[in-house]
């Protein structure tokens, strides 16, 4: 919000509350199709992640860097650069401290430094790893093949593995403490009863689960830290959770949930009163209010097709929310 005056801010902010906003689809791109047993099964699942100056988009097995305009204006149609070294598509990749870190479809993770051509790539996991995330020199990755593991960054160490967590479940998102001392995985509710587990990073030891009776495949599917002890998650059986660690493990602080029973795929807070949530069907975004217990704003991005929200991230003027076939643009400044 730096650099907005503060009567333009005041009109931001009521255009977000308002849901007042003009919307544009600013990247498209062919879905990969595959056909089995006669069911059109689409692969692309995009990810994205957002600095002051680009926005990274994957794509297929590459990351793409797209330009921020100055002035709030949206964004370049070209990217400026292109991070590639998977073999399969890039499931989930953090941006964090000038690198990023990938994981794909192919079991590797990739490590880039954006600013140069120096890149590291490691044999990670048996099956795809589906969601990474990267603080203080150590990597967490977690993967189809119902591991979580935690890998080195430091020199002469780069892509040892300090710890493999057997989760009995697909590990479908993960993220590290602001603390640097654990993190957290969500897993698919399949094998095991509690889906959203703590682990010490250290020992890679199971530190607490959150929540109790979990209804079998409640998977959670996105986590988000706000700060070390608060916590919001999302996922399969359309609520989202936010919990805060220092009252109880047991239950979840507030609640909310999806008002037309589609399970989320995607959520971001602004560390403050506002929650952005994506949806499984019709490309649906919504805002939530923590202080209220209905849907502040609802945006359907893809009717009359259908497709989940994969991905979503804002700023103070803009969210930005990637679907199957195209990246949206929610410019609030309008």
């Amino acid at each position: 919000a730096a650099g907005i005056p503060v009567k333009e801010r005041v009109k931001v902010s009521q255009n977000w509350r308002h849901g007042r906003c003009r919307r544009e689809a600013v990247l498209k791109w062919k879905c990969k199709q595959v056909v089995f047993f006669l069911l059109i099964f689409v692969l692309l699942m995009p990810w994205m992640e957002l600095d002051g100056e680009y926005l990274y988009l994957s794509q297929a097995e590459n990351i793409q860097a797209y330009p921020l305009c100055p002035e709030g204006a949206g964004l370049q149609r070209h990217p400026h650069a292109i991070f590639s070294g998977h073999q399969e598509d890039v499931c989930r990749f953090a941006l964090v401290n000038s690198h990023i870190v990938s994981g794909g479809g192919d079991g590797s993770i990739v490590l880039h430094k954006i600013h140069g051509s120096y890149s590291v790539k490691f044999s990670a996991h048996e099956q795809e790893v589906n969601c990474v995330d990267f603080q203080g020199g150590l990597i967490v990755s977690g993967s189809r093949d119902r591991t979580a593991k935690v890998w080195s960054l430091s020199t002469g160490r780069v892509g040892q593995c300090l710890h493999t967590v057997q989760t009995e479940d697909r590990v479908w998102s993960i993220a590290i403490s602001p603390l640097l001392s654990s993190f957290v995985t969500g897993t698919a509710c399949c094998g095991h009863t509690s889906p959203l587990r703590i682990w010490d990073l250290e020992s890679g030891q199971l530190l607490t689960c959150l929540g109790t009776d979990f209804h079998r495949g409640a998977g959670v599917l996105d986590v988000f830290y706000e700060t070390p002890s608060l916590l919001l998650s999302c996922g399969y059986d359309t609520y989202i959770r936010y919990w805060d660690i220092r009252t109880s493990t047991r239950k979840c602080v507030q609640e909310w949930e999806e008002p037309h029973d589609s399970a989320l795929y995607c959520i971001r807070s602004d560390m403050n009163h506002m929650i952005a949530s994506g949806s499984s069907y019709y490309g649906v975004v919504r805002l939530w209010d923590k202080r209220q217990t209905r849907c502040l704003q609802s945006f359907h991005l893809c009717s009359p097709t259908s497709s989940p929200v994969y991905c979503l991230r804002f700023n103070t003027t803009h969210l930005y929310a990637a679907v199957a076939s195209a990246l949206h643009v929610l410019d609030f400044t309008a």
